[in-house]
């Protein structure tokens, strides 16, 4: 369960902000077609943080229809509300997704036993799993290993997204969690050292431009071949770096743009259109990956 490349997928808009849903269906193809292994709707690389919730649950819904059974989906269902957590929890159960992944709350700082009451009333809402998100980075507040140990007695908890970039606290978890309890990474630039090192996998924004390469890498980290696995992030390893040079998701959206698969790079307020100094960065990037002629 949860195994491999996850794509952090972008949400497609138009210029007057609502969703693109045929580039929502183009994306999904995209991912087929090329190995993901997953798709993880409206978490925080989805823009969750300024969709509506009737909005968040039809685009969730739209991808799952997307997929047809043919990938499986994950739906962002986090807040820095328990209640709106809740709520969107209980509202895409039905929808055909096959679990959940929910951030830290981002703004609130709760204290840690905050989180277990947070995280546990959101897995008692349904029967389906949840994977718990950890970056500190943009939520100013780190959930320690103690606490996912705590959370990973409930029955419905049973993985962890790690952005810490912190290949120690894979170490750490792996040596007091359950044996199957799944560990993904969140962070690309360590992503490969992270499976070669016994993660399970990663949720990826890079798996938006290159999902081949990703699934591959991913691949072969589990069968062992760790040099083919470090060869294939070498060649996507810039990629990783340069596509965060702005805040996520703007530079994923213009390469998206840029390579034909959705019809505008639109964010909604306040995030905007990147630098043209950094627009040229990520276009000579895919240039050179021969992703744009």
């Amino acid at each position: 369960m949860f195994k491999g490349s996850y794509v952090a997928l972008v949400t497609p808009m138009n210029d007057d902000g609502s969703i693109d849903k045929q580039s929502l269906k183009t994306l999904v193809d995209f991912h087929i077609q090329n190995g993901t292994h997953g798709i993880v709707a409206v978490g925080t690389t989805g823009e969750s943080a300024t969709l509506p919730m009737d909005e968040h649950i039809d685009v969730v819904k739209q991808v799952v229809a997307c997929a047809d059974g043919k990938i499986p989906v994950i739906a962002g269902t986090g807040a820095n509300s328990t209640e709106e957590a809740v709520f969107l929890s209980e509202n895409i159960a039905p929808l055909g997704v096959e679990g959940f992944l929910s951030v830290v709350p981002y703004y609130n700082k709760p204290q840690q036993r905050g989180l277990i009451a947070h995280f546990s009333a959101v897995a008692d809402a349904t029967d389906l799993p949840v994977l718990l998100y950890n970056v500190p980075s943009r939520t100013v507040l780190d959930m320690t290993t103690d606490t996912v140990l705590a959370l990973s007695e409930h029955p419905k908890i049973v993985g962890l997204k790690d952005a810490t970039g912190n290949l120690d606290r894979l170490k750490e978890a792996k040596s007091v969690l359950p044996h199957d309890f799944v560990i993904l990474s969140g962070d690309d630039a360590t992503g490969c050292k992270f499976m070669c090192n016994g993660g399970d996998g990663v949720i990826s924004v890079t798996a938006n431009i290159v999902p081949d390469k990703m699934s591959k890498m991913c691949e072969a980290a589990f069968d062992g071949a760790n040099a083919l696995a470090a060869e294939i992030d070498t060649s996507i390893a810039a990629l990783h770096d340069e596509l965060f040079i702005e805040s996520n998701p703007v530079i994923p959206k213009w390469a998206l743009y840029k390579m034909g698969l959705i019809k505008r790079p639109h964010m909604r307020l306040p995030l905007v259109l990147p630098e043209l100094i950094n627009q040229e960065t990520i276009e000579k990037r895919l240039f050179d990956l021969g992703l744009l002629q």
